[in-house]
């Protein structure tokens, strides 16, 4: 006989939710992750109906010095067009019904349901806009660490923004620099679609369990069509090669040191967390964007005992959204636990 546990809930699941008084208990999600990065993307809708076509300046005109009764040639700026696509990431929630009637309150205990979907679904999104690459998984999106794969310029021309922190093991992690912004870097999803996770109530349906046998439950849908646009790799910048079993040695990278290079790494510097201005545009006034540091649990914890020092001013605990938070230089330094401590020597 086949196991029904392993995929949907059972009575068992039901009794481990409820208090001995048979309310509904609140769910603690032992294995949930703070991936913050969510709350800082900017989402836009894509103009392709798979996902959005950016058009990238990669050469400037060649101006003259003219004689007198001398012309100059003509010059011209060169483009070349990129597309990033959208991924679609889905899945079905089913719940006998029998188990969500049980204690009179179903509509409470399929909301505990589908806050563990909607945790893992966040968890999915975060580890992709990190690690998703297209070559080896071509339904998902591509992310950030095979756009900056090496710090050798020879190999990709994004590799001037990637910075070596000294790692040489398989025990390394990477800070990163990311501007959100409409002409930066930011989400996308297709055109004409619906932006952000989409959760639909499909209502009761006669299920199935493993071996054909029909029942009664209640059925949801969720899905999230969803990809980024890096349209200026300028404003992304990778300290890679971060070894964390250093990070508690005598001589552990210089996080503050190379907090510094990332940053100078960026076309126009940031002076704090809030949007920037920019001096080549026409009227003066389009925004950079907004300058955040995202590392995981590991980095973020070293980097908020180098804040305790007193002698440290660029690194310090400051107000942000109404929350304490660790900034550089007035930047938010955010937690991302997708981002790994087992990634590769960058080379």
């Amino acid at each position: 006989m086949a196991l029904i546990g392993g995929l949907a809930l059972t009575y068992a699941d039901w009794a481990k939710r409820v208090d001995d008084d048979g309310k509904l208990s609140t769910i603690v999600n032992l294995l949930s992750q703070t991936n913050e990065i969510l709350e800082d993307m900017l989402w836009v809708e894509g103009n392709l109906p798979t996902g959005h076509k950016t058009t990238v300046r990669t050469g400037l005109p060649s101006a003259a010095w003219r004689l007198l009764n001398y012309g100059v040639p003509k010059a011209k700026s060169t483009t070349a067009q990129v597309v990033d696509t959208c991924g679609m990431l889905e899945v079905y929630s089913e719940i006998d019904k029998d188990i969500a009637d049980l204690n009179g309150n179903t509509a409470a205990f399929r909301l505990s349901e589908d806050l563990a979907f909607l945790e893992g679904m966040n968890q999915q999104m975060a580890q992709t806009l990190f690690y998703g690459n297209t070559a080896v998984n071509p339904e998902r999106f591509l992310g950030l660490a095979p756009r900056y794969p090496t710090v050798t310029p020879a190999n990709a021309q994004t590799a001037v923004n990637v910075i070596d922190m000294g790692g040489t093991g398989s025990t390394n992690t990477s800070i990163w620099v990311v501007v959100w912004g409409p002409n930066t870097v930011h989400g996308i999803f297709p055109k004409g679609g619906k932006g952000g996770l989409q959760h639909r109530d499909l209502g009761e349906w006669t299920l199935q369990d493993g071996n054909g046998g029909q029942y009664q439950g209640y059925r949801t849908h969720y899905k999230w069509d969803c990809g980024m646009s890096v349209r200026d790799w300028r404003y992304v910048v990778r300290l890679a090669n971060v070894d964390v079993t250093t990070l508690s040695g005598a001589t552990p990278p210089d996080l503050i040191k190379g907090l510094i290079r990332g940053l100078h790494r960026l076309p126009t510097q940031p002076v704090g967390a809030g949007t920037e201005q920019r001096t080549d545009a026409p009227d003066g006034t389009p925004t950079m964007g907004r300058t955040v540091i995202y590392c995981n649990r590991t980095v973020r914890t070293w980097l908020d005992i180098q804040a305790s020092y007193r002698t440290n001013v660029l690194l310090r605990m400051d107000d942000f959204d109404g929350k304490p938070v660790t900034t550089f230089r007035g930047i938010p330094v955010r937690t991302v636990d997708a981002i790994l401590n087992t990634e590769a020597r960058v080379v």
